[in-house]
């Protein structure tokens, strides 16, 4: 049996609250789970005590037993400091899509073509005055 350490979704519409369960994988989301290990309220601010409780002796003991933390439940017991997790950075994500890349190469050559006009029709009065 593949276990996972999870968050379950308890709570009202758009208030969450969360329970850290450990489940099997194949049950539902907010179904039938093993142990309740804890509790997430992101509805409190990040800097609230009762923001986060884990149970760290269970949570332990399921680690032994196989059980496998999803990625935000990592996160909550790297701050706690029950793991060290290795931090994600996809550099990628910031950059602009193909489209977007696109229309801005675009408008760079419009103004490119813009400035190499307006310096030809400044060069050019200059050339007639002077064959005059």
């Amino acid at each position: 049996m593949a276990l996972k350490i999870r968050l379950a979704r308890g709570g009202s519409k758009k208030r969450p609250y969360y329970h850290v369960v450990v489940a099997d994988v194949r049950s539902p989301r907010d179904g039938r789970f093993i142990e309740r290990l804890g509790h997430w309220n992101p509805m409190l601010a990040k800097d609230d005590e009762g923001r986060i409780s884990l149970n760290q002796e269970r949570i332990q003991h399921w680690l032994d037993n196989g059980a496998l933390p999803t990625d935000r439940v990592a996160r909550f017991m790297a701050d706690a400091g029950m793991m060290t997790r290795e931090a994600r950075n996809n550099p990628n994500k910031a950059k602009p899509g193909k489209k977007a890349q696109e229309r801005l190469a675009e408008k760079k050559q419009k103004e490119e073509d813009a400035a190499a006009a307006a310096a030809e029709a400044a060069a050019a009065p200059a050339e007639e005055a002077a064959a005059e």
